[in-house]
């Protein structure tokens, strides 16, 4: 998993025809836009942290949206050039099993901008330039991914947590909605996303059962924790009281246990890109932290120290993404994979 691409290597067979093998363009697929995820959920973390760290906390949060609009707007040129220079990398990533649920990860990435720059005092003028063109293309995803499904082009392979991703991006809607005055466009994104998180948890354990996930993706497991994670944000948000908080807080804990149980295995894998789906799932579970500690003085400790570990998580995966682009391993086609083995004749015939 040397790569980007290696998301789901074993479940698809590789680009055919998506550009010269010389052109690292042609392979910067919409996975990337998961580091600007990561960056705005350590933004937003730092951001619950000033009621306990005061203005320095703040200021590192604006240091972070900083440097997930700066990736964000050089990603948005990167990406529009791909679409003109190499249409067909971009038609295999729409085709994709698991890369096509990426595709989420831009609007989830303006709504998530809008949202910081809510917090840091900026009008609705800016806010909205964000959210508005976020929250309609979330739509437009939510319904072309699930529709999918509808269309029978979903099998197994297309049976991943990266499908979270346009789930959690609905669920992200009333974060900056309440505060902006549309209560009832909030309402309705969160009954999507909290709808469809059960249902997609169901998907996956129905697959595990019968095609576990390939070892490329399994840093893709702690996409478990953002769901509940962020629904319990909602909560406060809409005011639904602390009861509902702490019981999505408990959600988020045991998946967050659940996706421990995956660390030994990654580090026996080199780096890539899915492995900055460990990014935002544990700062939304962290802004979490730090929200309940408000009401539950004894988790502000753990709130802090979940605070550092997410930031040495993101500048560590932005350390290695800028070691990989330099040497060459990022932005590379990935292998073909291999043939699995024929089955065993039945025996007595």
């Amino acid at each position: 998993m040397g790569h980007q691409d290696s998301a789901g290597k074993a479940d698809a067979a590789p680009i055919v025809g998506a550009g010269p093998a010389d052109a690292p363009l042609s392979h910067l697929g919409p996975q990337w836009f998961a580091i600007v995820m990561g960056w705005c959920g350590l933004g937003v973390a730092w951001h619950r942290a000033q009621p306990v760290l005061g203005p320095t906390a703040d200021l590192l949060s604006a240091l972070a949206s900083l440097v997930a609009l700066g990736i964000f707007l050089l990603l948005a040129v990167a990406t529009v050039l791909r679409w003109r220079r190499h249409p067909a990398a971009v038609a295999a990533d729409l085709r994709h099993p698991v890369r096509h649920a990426f595709v989420a990860a831009i609007p989830v990435s303006l709504i998530l901008l809008g949202t910081l720059a809510l917090a840091h005092g900026f009008g609705p003028g800016l806010v909205h330039a964000f959210w508005i063109p976020g929250v309609a293309l979330q739509f437009v995803v939510t319904v072309w991914v699930l529709g999918r499904w509808l269309a029978g082009l979903s099998g197994w392979p297309a049976l991943s947590p990266v499908l979270f991703i346009p789930v959690v991006g609905n669920v992200l809607v009333p974060l900056a909605g309440i505060p902006l005055g549309h209560p009832n466009l909030s309402w309705a994104f969160f009954a999507i996303g909290a709808f469809f998180w059960p249902i997609v948890v169901a998907l996956l354990l129905a697959r595990q059962s019968q095609q576990p996930l390939p070892p490329a993706l399994q840093p893709s497991w702690f996409i478990l924790v953002a769901p509940p994670a962020v629904i319990a944000l909602d909560v406060a948000v809409l005011g639904l009281g602390s009861g509902p908080m702490f019981a999505m807080l408990g959600l988020a804990v045991f998946s967050l246990a659940l996706a421990l149980r995956i660390v030994p295995r990654l580090t026996r894998l080199a780096f890539g890109m899915p492995f900055w789906a460990l990014s935002f799932p544990v700062a939304a579970f962290t802004a979490l932290l730090l929200r309940a500690a408000q009401v539950e003085t004894a988790l502000l400790w753990p709130a802090v120290v979940m605070l550092v570990v997410v930031s040495i998580i993101v500048l560590g995966l932005s350390l290695a993404t800028l070691r990989g682009l330099s040497n060459h391993s990022l932005l590379k086609a990935e292998p073909a994979p291999a043939a699995p083995a024929p089955a065993p004749a039945s025996g007595g015939h």
